[in-house]
């Protein structure tokens, strides 16, 4: 008898019960190799005076997720518009890979924002973002690289974030840009992250999509970074948490404010809508914030008309208007009690009211008086 296996049948075997036909059928070779890696290539638009830390929470979460997988799973390239090294707003100096150059329609094209981000949005820089944006690519914005984004057009009727302390200005400029309060945004091919430590949260949802929930949490546990916020988180701390006070009462009326910057409310309006007395109001507020109301609403106001000055063209009227102020003279006044210089010098210009303002120090009630 013969030692030889006996011939297999020429007709055709069924598969194994549980496993696929194409498992069955496949040489061995081509089973025992592993899938193709999904590689993303990421390019960062560095802009003059962009803010290191959004730059940084972005690119090292991907260099971790290599590391964490044992594979390369992204990469990275980074440029400027001239292909010059380029200057962060902490003074140092980052040399880049090239300047404004084609990128594939499936890169990911992140501008990284920061200081001066109006001076820094050239139009050279607005014309490659459109051209990257006609090919279907993936952009997003860090920081106020948002800002950028939406001078370019590519954030018209979709939802986008930008750091809080540019809100202001950028509700008044983009009027077409739903912006939200959240750390991030992902709407489409656009994503958008407030700044500082947001640009985490972007980029592990990224990675948790791209390869899964363990990766991004391992990546996580790396940055010591405890948990992973969503694009339902926002950007700032509570009321209670930025007063360092917990009262129910306060804290609404504070909201309050904050929401009716242009059409100031009364103090008498403000108490009676949390149950209180006018005289009771005051007495909280001088208890907690050691100020009156009218004091610390008049602080809200100016501060936003600091930030529509220096972040907008808006002129100095219609930041007056803005921020609830019935006159520029008035408005001048106030800021100038304020601030120790007036809304014109501000912004490096001069104007007729000019010397309309109070000299440094009236901080009387009698500018106050709009809220009566």
């Amino acid at each position: 008898m013969s030692d030889l296996p006996a011939p297999r049948s020429s007709s055709p075997q069924p598969p194994r019960t549980g496993r696929s036909p194409a498992t069955v059928t496949a040489p061995a070779a081509a089973r025992s190799q592993p899938a193709p890696i999904r590689q993303r290539h990421f390019v960062f638009l560095l802009l003059n005076q962009f803010t290191f830390l959004s730059f940084a929470a972005a690119i090292e979460p991907l260099r971790i997720a290599n590391r964490m997988s044992g594979q390369p799973l992204y990469r990275w390239t980074l440029i400027s518009e001239s292909g010059k090294p380029v200057t962060c707003s902490n003074g140092a100096t980052l040399l880049v890979d090239g300047g404004l150059a084609e990128v594939g329609r499936d890169d990911v094209v992140i501008v990284c924002g920061g200081v001066d981000v109006r001076s820094n949005t050239t139009q050279p820089v607005v014309n490659w973002l459109r051209k990257v944006a006609r090919k279907g690519s993936v952009i997003g914005g860090l920081c106020t690289g948002a800002h950028t984004l939406a001078e370019a057009g590519l954030l018209e009727n979709r939802r986008a974030t930008i750091h809080w302390e540019n809100r202001d200005g950028f509700l008044e400029e983009f009027t077409d840009t739903d912006l939200t309060k959240s750390v991030f945004v992902i709407d489409g091919n656009r994503l958008t992250a407030a700044g500082g430590t947001a640009s985490i949260d972007l980029i592990l949802t990224m990675v948790a999509d791209d390869h899964g929930k363990d990766l991004a949490n391992a990546v996580a546990d790396q940055l010591i970074y405890t948990t992973i916020r969503t694009d339902r988180d926002i950007q700032r701390l509570s009321i209670p948490t930025r007063i360092g006070v917990r009262h129910p009462r306060l804290s609404k009326v504070i909201e309050r404010m904050e929401q009716s910057i242009e059409e100031p409310v009364s103090p008498a309006e403000l108490a009676e809508e949390v149950g209180m007395s006018t005289r009771q109001l005051e007495r909280l507020f001088r208890r907690y914030l050691n100020r009156s109301p009218k004091r610390y609403y008049m602080e809200l106001r100016l501060a936003r008309a600091r930030n529509l000055l220096m972040q907008t063209e808006l002129s100095v009227i219609n930041v007056a208007l803005a921020c609830g102020f019935a006159s520029p003279s008035h408005f001048s006044k106030c800021y100038r009690a304020q601030y120790g210089t007036t809304p014109y010098r501000e912004r490096g210009t001069h104007g007729l009211d000019d010397e309309a303002g109070g000299e440094p120090g009236d901080e009387g009630e009698d500018l106050l008086d709009d809220l009566d």
